[in-house]
């Protein structure tokens, strides 16, 4: 188990408000919400990001993410939500055991805010990208 906030939720060190929990996943709320009803979803497993996971805890996650927003929604009021994943240091990750934040996004604006930034995809860019990934997947 990981030394992370998350790792000391699990061995029951840290308190949380536990709104989930079966033998892979635990979903809790975080303490320093962005909007009402902000629920981490997170594996038992303790790894940092979600390339190591392993196919169980990933299923675990996959099968209890939309029951758990359903009733994030029920329960906020909200009629919109995020789900948010990060990835590494660089990508805004702040606690390193995989998880999932379920934001409820409210009209008056509370909730996650995003500044997308896209680019345009070249086509032979993209053949030889597609073909790169897909061979890694084989």
């Amino acid at each position: 188990m990981s030394d992370t906030i998350f790792g000391k939720i699990l061995r029951g060190e840290i308190p949380c408000h536990r709104v989930y929990e079966d033998d892979l996943v635990l979903a809790f709320l975080d303490i320093f919400p962005l909007s009402k009803g902000h629920t981490l979803v997170i594996p038992k497993r303790a790894v940092a990001t979600l390339d190591q996971l392993d196919d169980d805890s990933a299923a675990a996650l996959g099968r209890v993410l939309p029951r758990i927003a359903r009733a994030v929604l029920a329960a906020s009021g909200a009629r919109n939500f995020n789900v948010l994943q990060n990835n590494g240091e660089g990508a805004h990750q702040a606690v390193h055991h995989v998880h999932f934040h379920i934001i409820p996004k409210f009209d008056d604006g509370r909730g996650l805010g995003i500044k997308w930034q896209p680019g345009k995809l070249d086509n032979a860019e993209g053949a030889t990208l597609a073909a790169a990934i897909a061979g890694r997947l084989a």
